[in-house]
């Protein structure tokens, strides 16, 4: 029997150690962390992320993007999930625009009861895990975001892959 009533789905607050399944969470962009060291005469710090971005996995290239979104309005039905296998795939904010990380883990298809929402304070990115099953970025301010990800050349194999959930699920900010 099917529901009448979606399911809520409410967003936690983003935090690397909550997020660790699906990726990494990027911060840190005000404050230097311990691991960042000083560059250009101490003008500025560098902190490099040891992460290996699987961009070049059958065939594919680094991409670099800006999106420009605008704020979506909530509650939202969340019934289409993506994954990239071959490759990461980052979302990072410019102007303090919060958004919304709506994912699942690598698994074969998810259920709706796999799925788990996280929200950005605006000063947050992520870094999505290959597999990680994610919505499409859900901006809650309008905003700019920059994304790292795998641009596929002429022929090489695309890395997207789209799954419907059995339910769908009803993202609530409240």
């Amino acid at each position: 029997m099917r529901c009448l009533t979606p399911t809520l789905l409410r967003p936690q607050p983003l935090s690397a150690l909550a997020f660790a399944p699906f990726g990494a969470v990027l911060e840190g962009f005000g404050t230097p962390p311990a691991q960042a060291r000083p560059i250009n005469d101490h003008s500025c710090w560098r902190l490099d992320l040891p992460l290996n971005l699987h961009f070049e996995q059958a065939g594919g290239q680094a991409g670099l993007a800006i999106y420009r979104a605008d704020a979506r309005h909530f509650p939202l039905p969340v019934d289409v999930l993506e994954r990239h296998t071959l490759a990461s795939q980052s979302f990072i904010p410019l102007e303090g625009s919060r958004f919304v990380v709506v994912v699942a883990r690598p698994n074969a298809l998810p259920g709706p009861d796999d799925v788990q929402a996280f929200i950005s304070n605006g000063r947050q990115g992520v870094l999505l895990h290959p597999g990680t099953w994610h919505h499409a970025l859900l901006a809650v301010d309008a905003g700019s975001f920059v994304v790292l990800e795998r641009h596929t050349p002429a022929g090489a194999p695309i890395d997207c892959e789209l799954s419907t959930l059995a339910e769908t699920l009803l993202l609530s900010l409240d």
